[in-house]
């Protein structure tokens, strides 16, 4: 697939996910898509719980689902809400959670019907904790 067609995938995918949401609580469905480095797609939703606490978001699902799978390298994320006026990134705690695996990836913030900006996991959390810094004394 040429690189355009891959993204309108992603897009696609990311929407098809938040339509899966469990979210009694919040009335906020999320979805996300993860484009693998060997180009498969992994998709994740919010999940909630009465104990809120314990609700888990799409991003980190789609984390969750992928490292099952196999998968260790990622080169995008498409992430989606039902918020149409803008556009929407992960909550930090996600952010963290992707930068566990490279902050070299594209983030796509789509929105509802499909439009989407195009920016960075580096832009979205700059000066990140890091494996790295583990290894730094």
């Amino acid at each position: 697939m040429q690189k355009a067609d891959k993204v309108a995938e992603l897009i696609s995918k990311c929407l098809q996910a938040r339509d899966m949401a469990y979210c009694p609580y919040s009335h906020f469905p999320v979805g996300a898509a993860i484009l693998t480095a060997d180009g498969a797609i992994i998709t994740g939703c919010n999940v909630e719980n009465a104990s809120y606490g314990l609700t888990v978001c799409a991003e980190r699902t789609a984390i969750q689902r992928a490292v099952v799978e196999g998968h260790r390298q990622f080169t995008a994320i498409a992430v989606t809400c039902d918020v149409k006026d803008r556009f929407v990134g992960p909550c930090g705690a996600c952010r963290q959670v992707l930068v566990e695996f490279g902050s070299n990836w594209t983030v796509y913030l789509t929105k509802p019907d499909g439009t989407y900006k195009e920016t960075t996991l580096g832009e979205l959390l700059p000066l990140a904790f890091s494996p790295e810094d583990l290894a730094k004394k």
